[in-house]
């Protein structure tokens, strides 16, 4: 949403409204409504009012403090909902006793408030649709799916598969990156620490050179002076830029975007092919399960690419459904997305052809999971050179910085 700043003239007198729209013809047919005896002159996009910003921001805070669900907690308690409707137990008691005993208080207070919506008269789909940031498009979709055939438990045993596939590689990938991320943490925090407490001890010495010291030795120095007298600033000012950077992203979409964008250019090695690779994956893997299940294709593609996180790629999957509303088969709408090889594009296409759509992505969606399982795999092969290249450029610095004046003052005493 807009604002947009909308001139209306009333009784002779013309004034400023600030309206929020989705585009500006909405926001001129919003003033229409919203003062029907005047005139709308003018209708121009501005920005938001100081109010509406702090109020924003505020609202996003208490988001993003909110205590997000974790992924084994809505699985168990999906798994369970599987298996009690199994049972013969009606869905209300299911939702009840679910509630009753599961330990993540956020989860008490969604089932609780999804079986009172039951209980008025509400179908299960209508009643979790308020919380799809929760559990995702997809179990919304798959419990659309469990009404339309009757069976809650079988979809939703599905939906357990699919979440717990989706987190199965979303760990994985995070144990790759641990060890690497905790040892270039361990350097720089080494090498701040041989700043502040080396470097001085020298920094007299280097004082009574009279010739200029070498680029080496000034960045030392320089970092010293920064560290000693600025290092808690320093350090706030990171943790600061963390904090905005994360918060931007999660509420500016804009912002997100243009970061989603970078993320997945060529230049950004391995994390490029790492976002890509899952993202596919979670997306195929979706939208075949969908298929399957009976789902129609583009109903499918809608709820598949509403689990893809990067904005990049989804304006990219995007495109697919209108595409085929165009006329065109699967094949071709996922071949104008630039994201498929040839290869993939002529199964899915064979898949169309011979009426085994959903066995075709099953293949599309293991390759995914091979490319990606093994990235994942030989991942620390991948870090190494750069990891040895930022260690060896570290070690040089402080070597180079601190022995280059030493030499140089060697040379000065045997000369003389």
């Amino acid at each position: 949403m807009k604002y947009f700043s909308v001139t209306v003239m009333e009784k002779g007198q013309s004034r400023q409204e600030i309206l929020k729209a989705a585009n500006k013809l909405s926001a001129v047919k919003l003033a229409k409504q919203k003062f029907p005896r005047a005139l709308v002159t003018k209708a121009v996009e501005t920005s938001a009012p100081l109010e509406d910003t702090f109020s924003a921001v505020f609202t996003s805070l208490k988001r993003s403090l909110k205590s997000k669900i974790p992924i084994n907690d809505k699985i168990s308690t999906i798994r369970q909902i599987a298996v009690m409707t199994d049972a013969g137990i009606a869905i209300n008691d299911t939702l009840e006793e679910i509630a009753e005993n599961t330990h993540n208080e956020r989860l008490k207070e969604i089932y609780t408030k999804i079986n009172s919506d039951i209980n008025a008269g509400h179908s299960l789909s209508d009643a979790m649709e308020p919380y799809t940031n929760e559990f995702g498009h997809v179990a919304l979709a798959m419990t659309k799916l469990g009404e339309r055939t009757g069976n809650i438990s079988e979809s939703y045993h599905k939906l357990a598969d699919i979440l717990e596939n989706i987190r199965n590689n979303t760990a994985k990938f995070k144990k790759a990156i641990r060890t690497p991320i905790i040892t270039l943490v361990a350097m720089a925090i080494a090498f701040t620490i041989l700043i502040v407490v080396v470097v001085p001890k020298f920094k007299d010495i280097f004082s009574r050179f009279k010739t200029e010291l070498p680029i080496p030795t000034q960045i030392l120095l320089k970092l010293e002076w920064l560290f000693s007298n600025y290092g808690l600033y320093v350090l706030l000012g990171i943790l600061l830029f963390v904090f905005l950077l994360k918060f931007f992203y999660a509420n500016n979409e804009e912002f997100k975007y243009k970061v989603d964008t970078l993320l997945i250019h060529p230049k950004f090695y391995l994390i490029n092919k790492a976002i890509f690779l899952s993202t596919m994956h979670k997306y195929n893997l979706v939208f075949g399960e969908l298929v399957r299940s009976g789902i129609p294709v583009s109903e499918a593609l809608e709820t598949a690419v509403g689990m893809v996180d990067n904005l990049a790629i989804k304006e990219q999957l995007l495109t697919v459904n209108a595409n085929i509303g165009r006329g065109m088969n699967l094949a071709e709408a996922f071949a104008l997305t630039g994201l498929y090889e040839n290869m993939l594009l002529q199964m899915i296409k064979a898949g169309e052809a011979g009426g085994q759509l959903d066995a075709m992505l099953d293949k599309v969606t293991l390759y995914y999971d091979m490319q990606f399982q093994d990235l994942i795999d030989n991942l620390s092969a991948y870090i190494e050179p750069i990891m040895l290249f930022f260690i060896a450029g570290l070690v040089l610095l402080m070597a180079l910085g601190i022995f280059m004046p030493m030499w140089d003052l060697g040379k000065a005493v045997k000369n003389g």
